[in-house]
């Protein structure tokens, strides 16, 4: 079993990523978590989106 973290500021470059990730490898995904983030700094709103791939590789 295996996992991969993604991390990026806007949720298209997440999905982006993650479909990149999935296409690119031969794998049987057990599970996706995904959490986003939001933080405020003065008035500005910063947005953290995450996700976790729990994993087997087909491949070994």
């Amino acid at each position: 079993m295996k996992v991969k973290v993604f991390d990026e500021d806007h949720e298209k470059d997440l999905e982006l990523a993650i479909n990149e990730f999935l296409c690119d490898n031969d794998i049987d995904v057990l599970d996706i978590k995904y959490e986003v983030a939001v933080c405020v700094s003065g008035e500005e709103q910063i947005y953290c989106f995450s996700a976790m791939i729990i994993y087997y590789s087909k491949s070994g």
